[in-house]
């Protein structure tokens, strides 16, 4: 988006989002972070943190490793957080001007990070001890998801619902009209892709996820992530932060800390979030790197808001 493109927005016109598992790629923001120290300070922090070169993993993979849930999700983070360094250090964005975050799945402890409800450290801590008790869930029971084309949310658990017969199965994501998934058994997710079509399903997709997100059987993750969660201080968030759980906003850290816990086992309620932006008045949505999924669901779930990203060096030069 170029300059000559961008509105004039007030701070309770503008949100930024940020990504959740899925838009991880080897490079990514590849320019950015080898231009920008502030940026590549933020991937230097992370590797202190976690203790090994997330850094080198996030820039030449290799893929698969990458891909592992438990090096995934703090390797988005990381990018995320490293985005939004260089936008305040070379375009001086402020984070006092947004007036509202959220972030898809992991992408609540970006949000909540640049909202100042967590340190950069404590995110980074809690999303890698997040994907490894999530790794473990799902090799403790065959699982998956199944994204479903051109399916609403009641045709989601009206197809789960039937999938049960076969195990656990229950919506999982909600993220815009005609985009939706549910998660469950592997002999659940099997019969609902069999039957998928008979629910009024136009296409049912495997999803290259390590077992069933946001469902029933992630419980145990819940169990070490609430642990977890109970050493971190959590602050309230100075940018209007808003839940998966719900959809809305919450304010009180307990109420963040339970609903960080919950998150795991809930649908994420992410066409919620949006509607609920679309009400408070947001017209612009920043959604800085990795990819760009949540500003392309802008169309049909809240057309009334304009999205931009920040992945590279011209797009970093162009943000206002």
């Amino acid at each position: 988006m170029g300059l000559s493109q961008l509105e004039v927005v007030t701070m309770s016109e503008r949100a930024i989002v940020f990504p959740g598992q899925g838009a991880q790629q080897p490079g990514m923001a590849a320019e950015i972070l080898a231009a920008c120290p502030a940026a590549a300070e933020v991937m230097e922090t992370a590797n202190e943190a976690l203790g090994f070169d997330l850094a080198s993993i996030c820039r030449e993979g290799p893929a698969e490793r990458l891909e592992a849930t438990d090096i995934c999700q703090p390797a988005i983070l990381a990018t995320s957080a490293a985005v939004v360094r260089a936008l305040e250090t070379e375009r001086g964005l402020d984070r006092a001007t947004f007036g509202a975050t959220a972030g898809l799945s992991l992408g609540e402890y970006t949000a909540l990070w640049f909202a100042g409800s967590l340190s950069l450290e404590d995110a980074l801590r809690l999303v890698r001890r997040r994907g490894e008790a999530m790794q473990a869930a799902s090799e403790a029971a065959p699982s998956g998801m199944l994204s479903l084309l051109g399916a609403d949310r009641e045709k989601a658990e009206a197809l789960a619902a039937d999938a049960s017969s076969a195990g656990v199965c229950v919506a999982a994501n909600i993220l815009g009209p005609g985009s939706v998934a549910i998660s469950g058994a592997s002999a659940a997710i099997d019969r609902a892709e069999s039957i998928a079509r008979d629910h009024g399903v136009r296409r049912a997709v495997r999803l290259k996820v390590a077992g069933a997100f946001h469902s029933p059987l992630m419980a145990s993750a819940t169990a070490v992530l609430t642990d977890a969660l109970a050493s971190v201080e959590i602050h309230p968030p100075t940018v209007p932060f808003f839940t998966n759980v719900t959809g809305d906003r919450v304010e009180d850290p307990e109420r963040i800390r339970a609903h960080l816990a919950e998150q795991v086992t809930s649908p994420v309620l992410w066409l919620d979030t949006m509607r609920a932006f679309e009400a408070l008045g947001m017209t612009s949505i920043l959604e800085p790197a990795p990819g760009r999924v949540l500003t392309g669901l802008l169309r049909k779930s809240a057309p009334g808001i304009s999205g931009s990203n920040v992945e590279t060096m011209d797009e970093l030069g162009a943000w206002a």
